[in-house]
């Protein structure tokens, strides 16, 4: 976590703080975290970079300054905090930009996964972290169509297909749940057995519930809590989603737990037939 909603929170969350400020510096204590260019020129190429808008790709949250872009995964538990003036180093604070307007925005990040890319300004298609991307639900492009087209060679479970960031851009494990649940498919269901129909509701539902999400502000649960003033709400909608035991709201049969690809999956064994 997080996934698509939650970055999106987070990049609307920054717009409203740090657009049209430039970056005077920064500091890095965690030399890993940066994975383009080299250390010495990311902290040289982002010195007095005006930030010119805040954008999203899948999971991504992309920084355009005046002459580079800055894309950032958050993976687990990244989070972005503003501070309105210099404070003491924070435990797991690792990375920090000085702003024009006197404030410093730090990234901190308990599990230390998140990365930070730095390239002149091109399409982000063209980019390594998202050069073999899929598409997004809200893509014009994507369809049942496109969907049925990636599924079709895959015989791992379809939960697993729908994590793969390659088939589907920005869906993680709570939306999977999720949208395995609107459709009715089993979460162990082989991906190249999934019929039309059921793809054409799972295509409708990653949709719908990303939307709802994001309306939201996305879903914040023990792992994972949005520290720029946006409290997300979508765990409130949640339907099997760490249900673990509770009633199905459809046919109030315990909710299942299972493990796909190393992932806790929820599911109702009525609802979605294997």
């Amino acid at each position: 976590m997080p996934e698509l909603p939650e970055v999106e929170s987070v990049r609307v969350s920054l717009e409203g703080l740090i657009l049209h400020d430039t970056i005077i510096k920064s500091d890095v204590y965690l030399s890993k975290m940066v994975k383009a260019p080299a250390l010495k020129d990311f902290i040289d190429q982002i010195q007095n970079q005006k930030i010119e808008a805040l954008h999203r790709r899948g999971k991504h949250l992309i920084i355009v300054l005046k002459d580079y872009l800055m894309m950032v995964h958050l993976r687990m538990e990244g989070k972005f905090f503003i501070d309105d003036k210099l404070e003491p180093k924070k435990k797991h604070e690792h990375l920090r930009f000085y702003l024009k307007s006197g404030r410093v925005l730090t990234y901190q990040d308990v599990r230390t996964f998140g990365t930070f890319h730095l390239y002149p300004h091109q399409p982000y298609e063209t980019l390594p972290p998202l050069l073999k991307a899929g598409l997004e639900p809200f893509d014009e492009a994507f369809n049942a169509l496109y969907l049925k087209s990636k599924l079709t060679t895959k015989t791992t479970a379809i939960k697993a297909s729908l994590l793969d960031q390659t088939v589907l851009l920005g869906l993680g494990n709570i939306y999977a749940d999720e949208v395995l649940f609107s459709a009715k498919v089993h979460p162990l269901k082989p991906s190249n057995k999934i019929t039309y129909k059921k793809v054409e509701a799972l295509a409708e539902a990653s949709k719908v519930i990303l939307e709802k999400a994001i309306k939201a502000g996305g879903t914040l649960i023990r792992t994972y809590h949005n520290t720029l003033g946006v409290d997300g709400l979508f765990q409130l909608q949640l339907n099997v989603h760490t249900k673990v035991n509770q009633p199905c709201p459809n046919c109030q049969t315990p909710i299942k737990k299972i493990r796909v690809s190393g992932r806790s999956t929820y599911f109702c064994p009525t609802c979605q037939k294997r």
